[in-house]
Formats: structure tokens, sequence, C-alpha cells
């Protein structure tokens, strides 16, 4: 079964009348142990992160800054509210991050349910709910426990720009993204692919407002699948954020709680057929039900089979194939498709 890693001190980091809040987490939890899930799998309590650790991908001058303005309780940014313990929660958001790497070595998956967020996070400055970027803390701590192949697939509907500044040179992560497109944070087109030896090794799905199951999973096996099997990571991260669905106040998209079943379940075939290896860490996800209901959906995803091969297309939108076909035209340069 799929791994969960959770702290109650994740429900200290205090944001008031704010979306990213501490119920979304008691939901999910909740959720999970009204179905039984922690019947046999126990929760699993991560340490917080080191700086070391941190440091991996933060200067650390920013390290300073964040601690001190949590210490202070001033908001790091109009949308990123801290308090006094936001610190040691933003610690332990990136030890749950690269806990569920380390019960995955020797294969599996877990899930890491963690707060605050990350993938917005840059390495020079906290923003968008974020302050530390828990999945490249964990993709540099793979790494360094000899999975030097890191795939990131972030389905979170806003773009992960602080993941993709991260990586943006380096040959050894491949960050995919999709994302609405314009919306928060203004990254994330599809000529933004990287840089010197990291040059097509970062390929971002800009999409339309209203994407839907369909859409997303013909970009997923049009897209990641072919680039995921040429590429043969060692470890694949999933940066799942929730806020896609269809019922979300802060998107535009149509994606369901089992849409994002049937996303998991094409990273889970991609895994299985590389590194036996997936650690998700959670994302954004406004919406307290669907968001519940979409982790359960993703986690029964991965303990179950589902068949989620392509089955034609006649229910995607003809936008959706045209940005499909235009992110070909650039990633061809680097991938076959």
């Amino acid at each position: 079964m799929t791994s969960i890693i959770y702290h109650p001190d994740y429900l200290k980091h205090d944001t008031g009348a704010h979306p990213e809040n501490a119920a979304r987490l008691t939901s999910i939890m909740n959720l999970l142990n009204e179905r039984g899930y922690f019947n046999n799998d126990p929760i699993i309590t991560p340490e917080p992160a080191t700086i070391a650790l941190i440091e991996t991908i933060h200067d650390p001058a920013n390290i300073e800054k964040v601690e001190a303005h949590c210490r202070a309780k001033i908001p790091l940014d109009p949308d990123t509210i801290v308090c006094n313990d936001s610190f040691n929660a933003a610690l332990l958001a990136a030890g749950g991050a690269v806990q569920a790497v380390s019960e995955t070595k020797d294969g599996g998956t877990a899930f890491a349910l963690v707060r605050p967020p990350g993938h917005h996070a840059e390495p020079n400055r906290a923003m968008g709910f974020c302050l530390f970027n828990n999945i490249a803390i964990a993709a540099r701590y793979a790494q360094s426990q000899g999975m030097p192949q890191v795939l990131i697939v972030d389905w979170d509907v806003h773009h992960g720009n602080g993941t993709q500044n991260a990586f943006y040179s380096d040959p050894s992560v491949l960050y995919f993204s999709t994302h609405q497109y314009p919306w928060y944070p203004g990254t994330g087109a599809l000529d933004e692919v990287g840089e010197g030896g990291g040059t097509g090794y970062n390929i971002n799905v800009p999409l339309p407002a209203r994407a839907n199951d369909a859409d997303y999973m013909y970009v997923f096996n049009k897209l990641l699948v072919p680039v995921a099997l040429q590429f043969k990571p060692d470890m694949i991260l999933v940066s799942a954020g929730q806020d896609g669905h269809v019922n979300d106040p802060l998107c535009g998209m149509e994606l369901t709680s089992a849409g994002f079943g049937k996303l998991a379940s094409i990273v889970k075939r991609l895994a299985d057929s590389t590194c036996g290896r997936t650690a998700l860490v959670l994302e954004g996800g406004y919406n307290l039900e669907a968001l519940a209901e979409s982790v359960f959906e993703i986690i029964t995803a991965f303990d179950e089979e589902m068949d989620v091969s392509l089955q034609g297309d006649a229910d995607v939108s003809e936008v959706v194939k045209e940005r499909v076909a235009e992110v070909m035209a650039v990633q061809g340069n680097w991938w076959n498709f």
C-alpha cells in the first residue's frame, strides 16, 4: 500500500482566513481514516529537514529571511502568510518529502501530505503560499541516495516556477508541468525549455481553461509517457496539487476526483516500466471535499490496477490537441514522439 507521510505540526502553520489552511490536511486525514486506510498501514511521521538539506536548493540568506519573517509573524508577500510555528512546519514539510523518497528507495509509493506547499518557492525567494521547495529538495535528496535521474511530474493547476528554476540548466532532472495558462505565476510558456546542458529537460504544457479528464489523459499519454520512457528515471516525484478540480475556487479547470486517479495510474504505469519508485508531495487544492476525494482516488490508483491506456481522442478538445502538437514541435528537437 501507499505509505502516508504526515505530521500534526503541519496544522500549526496558521494562515488565518486563507485558502491554504490547516483544514486542507484535516479533511484529507479524516476521509482516509473514515475509509479505514490507516487500519493496516500506520502513518509515518517525518523528522524536520536539516538546514543542509534545505541549502541544496535555497540560498542561506533566503533561509534566514524565511525564519526571521516567521519569528516576527511578517508575511513574506501578500499571499504568503506565516506565524511563529511556520518555519518549523516548513522544515517538516521538506522533511516529509524527503521521507517519502526514503520510504520508496527500495520500490513502492509514498504520499507526503504536507503543508506549507512548495513548488512556487524559488532558490532565493518564498512566494505563492510556499516557503521552501519541498519537491526540489526531495529530488536532490534522491540523487544523494544513488538515484541520479529524477523525473518531476507537476499536475498542480499553477506552474511550478520555483521547481523549474531550480533545475533549469540541469539535465539530471526532467521537469514536466501541466498548468492553466495564462494564470498565476505567469511562467510556464511552452518555449521555456531549459538552458545550457538542461535544454530540453524542461517540458511545459500550458493548457487553456476548462481542460477536463480526457484532455489531461491525452496530454499525459501523448507527451509524458514517451518522454519518461526515453529519460528512464531512477525516481519519479509528483507535485500533487489538486487545484485543477472542477470545484476548486482558485482555477478554471474541469478535472474530477476520478480524473486525478487516472493521472496517477498513468504515472504508476510509468514507474512500473522504469524505476518502480514514486513519491508524491501535496501542493495545492482548496475545495476541502474535492481535495480529500482526489487524494483518496490517487492513493487508490497506486494501490490497485486501472486500465488508463489511450482509447481514442473523441472527447479531447481541439484546442488541447493543437497545444500538444505545438509542444511536440518544440520538444521534438530532443525527444521522439
